[in-house]
């Protein structure tokens, strides 16, 4: 199982998976996208071949679909999607959302996690909180749709597909503006990070750096 973000994520990791599958460094088994979402922009995708990288470019030149290959199935009804489970394994399913607190991930999550054969690949930032991070951090026992289930699947993580820019981008990116900013809104991430990243701004840049509160307005 895959949880991914139907945006981006979700096309890289088909990208990937088609080339691994093409150079037999994987088995070839059955692979479902299980999110709606996901298929409409991958078709998008699809369209816009002309800004895809330099790499990517030479495979669809050469007459390669990077988005379809034969194990691939789209499964975009929810009779499609309950279908998976008629499959027998090894299988691979990606499906939405990222971090597991919604979409068709938690069916499979219901009905795949107490079972130790199976394994759980996340390629997301988990937002604290969320059933993602609890997975991410180990627990054994987890709440999907009002069910208690024991987490006896191998989860595993790949950070490498982190589209967020990291700190160092992040600071780098202020000091290059023509003008420092004048002021500053940290918004987005968790406490102990924001305040690192607050820190190094100040120093770094002189801006003034701010850290809303919850229900702050602010007129600009």
């Amino acid at each position: 199982m895959i949880p991914a973000f139907s945006l981006e994520r979700t096309q890289e990791l088909l990208y990937e998976i088609n080339n691994l599958l093409e150079n037999d460094l994987i088995p070839s088994v059955p692979i479902f996208l299980d999110s709606p979402l996901a298929a409409d922009a991958t078709d998008v995708y699809k369209k816009y071949s002309r800004y895809f990288d330099e790499a990517a470019r030479y495979l669809v030149g050469r007459g390669d679909d990077l988005f379809k290959f034969p194990q691939l199935q789209i499964t975009r009804t929810s009779e499609e999607s309950k279908s998976i489970n008629n499959i027998s394994p090894p299988k691979i399913i990606i499906a939405g959302s990222g971090m597991m607190n919604g979409g068709r991930i938690q069916h499979h999550l219901l009905r795949y996690l107490s079972d130790n054969k199976n394994m759980l690949l996340i390629v997301a930032y988990q937002a604290g909180n969320t059933l993602g991070r609890k997975l991410l951090q180990g627990e054994k026992k987890v709440r999907i749709y009002g069910q208690e289930v024991q987490v006896k699947a191998e989860i595993k993580a790949i950070g490498s597909y982190s589209a967020h820019g990291d700190q160092n981008k992040l600071v780098e990116w202020v000091k290059g503006a023509k003008k420092t900013p004048g002021k500053i809104f940290l918004t987005h991430g968790e406490k102990e990070g924001m305040k690192a990243l607050e820190k190094r701004l100040k120093k770094e840049t002189g801006a003034k750096v701010v850290l809303p509160d919850y229900g702050m307005i602010v007129e600009l």
